[in-house]
């Protein structure tokens, strides 16, 4: 059985960190299996590594490795570099193609990027992970493959699940086996070798003699944060061989080549809203207008109640009301109608005489109420059929649009019968 330490070597892999070589161990005792493998961490440590490993350590070593990055194939596309697809199945479709899961059969998959997967692509993806069966865009037969799939990302797909941009399904059947890589800064004793191998690299390379860092710049190199992780400190490196004629690199020098603000102190980061922010403050707001609408509700049903019962019954029977509306006291158990509650500064007498004597005006007030939730509900009408005729019909872009689900646009549609 292949060792952590000549596993290394065959792969270049530098470092010594524990959380590293847990990772390596991981994927040597993994790699005799069929299981499939999840492979996460942030962008730049390596993550590529991993499902090499794996595949030249399996029975499928002597068959095809391929590696398809997701996030770099444009979503109309990447169900036919997948699957494959037939002749005439959509527009430049000249002939038949084979996708990737036929032409790997046999070998393994590495599904760089896998959170970036359409929806759609998730479910035949699912299809395959299941009993190995897909079929080609445009055809109608079920094909079969013997494909062991090793996935990667570098976001957090529990985030991605909660706002249903993936499948809770799929991440268990990728994630059988999940492997780790740690950031570069969790490194800090493996930096300086990296470098210095990165160093002799381009040195090399570029036929000149290879850079060295002074005391002071090995401690500064060691401390910063990376946030590009070792493909930015290889970056580093490859530019400093070139440019700089001294070898001997001191701390302002190698300082000039790195941003500003990569220490490992904690910074301030600004707030970047995307258009999936602005989707979830509106679904907020729709929440938060609905709300509204049921406590009022069920203010307007607990002061009828006062009116017409007396305190004593309305404190027996509509408790859950009274501490909907009002909340309850610290030390107390029932909200006294004796004692004006903190949240209010209009006392059950003042309510019911104001009652009685302005009775048109309460039904006059909910008259307005109403009026205000048909005209809600008239501008969501409006706001769904532009969002149709725009798209076509298509009611996935128009949720998208909207920001919603197609479940609850579906549901809206079937609700005001468009």
């Amino acid at each position: 059985m292949e060792t952590v330490q000549s596993i290394k070597q065959r792969f270049e892999i530098i470092g010594n960190d524990p959380k590293l070589n847990r990772a390596i161990e991981k994927a040597i005792q993994v790699a005799p299996t069929d299981i499939s493998v999840l492979v996460a961490g942030e962008s730049g440590v390596g993550k590529e590594s991993i499902p090499k490993i794996i595949h030249s350590l399996s029975h499928r070593k002597h068959g095809k490795y391929i590696a398809v990055n997701c996030g770099a194939i444009p979503e109309g596309t990447i169900d036919s570099e997948l699957f494959g697809h037939e002749k005439g199945s959509f527009t430049g479709a000249t002939g038949t193609r084979e996708g990737y899961f036929e032409v790997a059969n046999g070998g393994t998959i590495f599904l760089d990027e896998v959170g970036e997967l359409p929806l759609t692509t998730q479910v035949r993806l699912l299809r395959v992970l299941e009993n190995g069966e897909f079929i080609k865009v445009g055809s109608s037969q079920v094909q079969k493959t013997n494909v062991r799939i090793v996935a990667a990302t570098n976001v957090n797909l529990f985030d991605a699940i909660e706002k249903g941009k993936f499948r809770e399904d799929l991440y268990y059947r990728l994630s059988t086996v999940d492997i780790t890589l740690p950031p570069l800064r969790d490194r800090k004793d493996d930096v300086h070798l990296l470098f210095r191998k990165f160093a002799s690299d381009f040195g090399h390379k570029y036929k000149m003699p290879a850079i060295k860092l002074e005391d002071k710049a090995v401690q500064w190199l060691s401390n910063y944060r990376w946030s590009g992780n070792i493909r930015q400190l290889r970056n580093v490196a490859e530019q400093i061989s070139v440019l700089e004629t001294n070898r001997e690199i001191s701390l302002a020098t190698l300082q000039s080549y790195l941003p500003v603000g990569g220490s490992n102190l904690p910074s301030i980061i600004k707030d970047k809203k995307s258009k999936s922010d602005f989707s979830t403050e509106r679904e907020i707001l729709y929440k938060v207008l609905f709300d509204m609408k049921s406590d009022l509700n069920d203010l307007k049903k607990l002061t009828l109640e006062l009116m017409q019962n007396g305190v004593s019954k309305v404190q027996e029977t509509n408790q859950h009301l009274i501490k909907k509306i009002y909340g309850q006291k610290e030390n107390d158990h029932e909200i006294d109608f004796e004692e004006e509650p903190q949240t209010s500064i209009i006392s059950k007498a003042d309510v019911k005489n104001d009652f009685e004597e302005n009775q048109d005006n309460y039904l006059f007030a909910e008259e307005i109420e109403e009026e205000e939730i048909l005209r809600l509900e008239q501008k969501e009408i409006e706001m769904i059929k532009k969002s149709l005729e725009k798209n076509k019909g298509k009611r996935k872009a128009a949720a998208d649009e909207l920001g919603i689900s197609e479940r609850t646009l579906y549901r809206k549609i079937k609700q005001f019968d468009l």
